[in-house]
């Protein structure tokens, strides 16, 4: 009776104590968790639009520490991991005491240490929390961390902290760090000899750098390779193979593109750990070695800017802000692409692309180049002479001054900068000025990613569209009314493709622009396809004069290199829309054979007559002609005024022959807007929009 009353007292004491210890332990487990949080410090990275590193930034201590995931490092090197360091990492609890057994037994038989016991999980306690000294407390410490690292977390997170934190020699931290400072690329793939040295590196990340120690680091990488659980991994034979790779004999820079947009990131938004930008970093990479070519040719004061948009999106896929981010020389801290600047000529184009839409010329339409005094404003081609009579397309393509002032004087300064508004594009005018006829040849500011979002209608079709980095701006298409007409675009990209390549660089088929400012201060050069447009500017960023530079000679070479080093194909201009054909001069009507203008500023000669103007349909109407059902019914044209006869045209193509009736027919191709033009004898014209339903 008294024994098993001492056996049930002695069997509720243990029970008492063993729930006090768990108890303790819980306790102690909640008041003194492993320090995870510490943990998540790591690398900010700014991404390319798949993802991949354009830059990373070192943390507070100067690491190199790269957040890894499962997902980004090759599962065959896991499997060798866990084959290698722990075999039993799924089963156990964060200790593995047999493995514990082994390693003790074999210390009490040999005298000293034959193989280790710490698991995955022992690890990341050690490298989460690192040991001041090698002593039996700190083991036990490690061996307390592992357990509660393995209540907190999945199998899969306890992997990924090792994949992040595990040392690779000097500031490398992680698998990712290592494989790009060692083999110049992600983890994602990986050959057996790669693999396999990143799997040994950690356990002396300094005796075994490759780049310092290549004998001891091709022994470690042998040993991982011969051992049999990781035999079976590799499968027979590749072991052998393996060991004939070489080994990374430098170690390389991390990725450091995009400089000036990584920085507007981390300016932006501090607290993230990744930035996704719409970059591709192919593109960035071959953007950024033409600018430090070119750049290298160039004075020392000279800097180089580029943007590469995908016109059909918006999307920025390269931007180079300079072409040495640390070249003080060059004021390289400085992003070029956000500075305004005088665009040169680079703004003809749109003075051509109103006059074709509202009917006023076309492209074999003859244009005077002589000198001209608009109100006193003298304009002069850059090279000080004038080619007399030339057609409209010869005066866009030799970038002629005074007939590019004629046009804009016809179409109006202020209207040019309306249709910039309408693409969201944002040119600066001196203070206290209106648009001038200055503007037309740069007499404005405005930033290259401006320039290069205003072509990019031009090679969308006449849709504007925003263009964005994803970091400063986000692309998109622009709601309303087109930059221009289709088949005013048409017209002026047919003549830029035209234009003859800059000596050194052969016909890519692209069409393209060039532009000096005053003063030899800047050089642009901005050319497009039939999906992607880039834009060059060249010059000093302290807004200095270079004598030599032009657009011509100087940018557009760059841009023709860009092209070709952008590692993407040149994507066929788009055919004639509807409506645009190329008219020869005599095919022409008499009134756009020839534009001229009066003293007064009035196209073609003075009259007595008032100027025509279209009463029907009026300005901006929406007319049902029945395009939805497919069968579109005659719109009735009216007019007042002019003198017959006239000549009607509708988004710049003639409709009928010479009429003096003022009263016409006219039956659009399909829905959507169109302008209407009606040009008297007097050369005089009015035009209206409509949006035919």
């Amino acid at each position: 009776m008294k024994l098993r009353w001492k056996l049930t007292i002695g069997l509720c004491t243990c029970l008492i104590l063993a729930a006090g210890a768990v108890v303790g332990l819980s306790a102690a487990d909640h008041a003194f968790p492993p320090p995870l949080e510490d943990a998540n410090l790591v690398s900010k990275e700014v991404l390319d639009t798949n993802g991949d590193l354009l830059r990373a930034f070192a943390t507070r201590e100067g690491r190199w520490r790269l957040k890894t995931g499962i997902e980004d490092v090759d599962p065959r090197f896991v499997q060798m991991l866990i084959a290698y360091e722990d075999r039993r990492f799924y089963e156990h609890d964060g200790v593995d005491f047999r493995a514990l057994g082994r390693a003790a037994f074999q210390l009490v038989s040999n005298g000293h240490i034959v193989s280790g016991a710490s698991t995955l999980s022992m690890q990341v306690a050690r490298l989460i929390e690192p040991r001041q000294t090698r002593s039996l407390s700190a083991k036990v410490l490690q061996l307390v961390r592992a357990v509660q690292i393995e209540r907190r977390l999945s199998k899969k997170q306890i992997l990924e902290l090792y994949l992040t934190h595990a040392p690779y020699g000097g500031n490398l931290e992680g698998v990712r760090a290592a494989s790009l400072a060692y083999f110049g690329k992600e983890p994602r793939r990986l050959t057996i000899a790669e693999a396999a040295l990143l799997v040994a590196l950690p356990q002396s990340p300094e005796g075994r750098r490759p780049d310092r120690h290549a004998t001891i680091a091709r022994a470690a990488r042998e040993r991982v390779l011969t051992r049999p659980a990781v035999a079976e991994v590799t499968g027979e034979g590749e072991a052998e193979r393996a060991a004939h790779d070489g080994l990374p004999g430098r170690r390389m820079q991390l990725p450091a593109y995009a400089p000036h947009l990584a920085e507007a990131a981390i300016r932006k938004q501090p607290k993230l750990e990744r930035y996704q930008t719409t970059l591709r970093r192919s593109v960035q990479q071959g953007l950024e070695q033409v600018a430090r070519d070119a750049a290298s040719r160039l004075s020392p004061k000279v800097s180089v800017a580029m943007v590469m948009a995908d016109a059909a999106t918006g999307a920025i896929i390269g931007e180079v802000g300079s072409a040495d981010y640390f070249d003080a020389s060059r004021s390289g801290w400085i992003d070029m692409t956000r500075v305004f600047r005088s665009p040169g000529s680079t703004l003809k184009p749109f003075i051509y692309g109103l006059a074709f839409e509202q009917g006023l010329v076309s492209q074999e339409t003859i244009i005077e180049d002589r000198p001209a005094d608009f109100f006193g404003y003298r304009p002069k081609n850059f090279d000080m002479s004038y080619q007399g009579d030339v057609t409209v397309r010869q005066a866009l393509q030799l970038s002629l001054n005074v007939p590019a002032v004629r046009l804009l004087d016809a179409v109006g300064p202020a209207r040019l900068m309306i249709r910039f508004r309408r693409a969201e594009v944002k040119p600066v005018l001196p203070p206290n000025e209106a648009p001038g006829l200055a503007i037309g040849l740069g007499g404005l500011g405005i930033t290259l990613k401006d320039l290069v979002q205003a072509y990019a209608a031009l090679a969308n079709r006449g849709q504007p569209v925003r263009l964005g980095n994803g970091i400063e701006d986000q692309p998109g298409m622009i709601d309303g009314e087109p930059l221009l007409e289709p088949q005013a675009v048409w017209n002026v990209a047919d003549i830029l493709s035209d234009v003859v390549a800059p000596v050194g660089s052969r016909r890519l088929g692209i069409a393209y622009k060039t532009g000096t400012s005053y003063g030899y201060r800047d050089a642009w050069s901005v050319g497009f396809d039939g999906r992607y447009v880039i834009g060059v500017w060249v010059g000093r960023p302290d807004n200095g004069a270079v004598p030599g530079i032009s657009g011509f000679q100087t940018a557009a070479p760059i841009l023709f290199e860009a092209f070709q080093k952008s590692g993407i194909g040149i994507t066929s201009l788009p055919p004639a829309p509807s409506g645009a054909v190329h008219i020869t001069q005599s095919e022409l009507p008499i009134s756009q054979r020839r534009f001229s203008m009066t003293a007064s500023g009035l196209i073609s000669a003075s009259t007595r007559e008032p100027a025509p103007q279209i009463v029907y349909p009026p300005e901006g109407a929406r007319v049902d002609l029945g395009a939805r059902s497919g069968e579109i019914s005659p719109l009735v044209l009216k007019l007042q005024g002019g003198r017959a006869p006239f000549r009607w045209l509708a988004n710049g193509r003639p409709l009928t022959d010479l009429s003096r009736r003022r009263t016409s027919e006219w039956t659009p191709d399909g829905a959507g807007y169109s302008t209407l033009t009606v040009i008297d004898s007097a050369g005089r014209a009015a035009s209206v929009r409509v949006f035919v339903e």
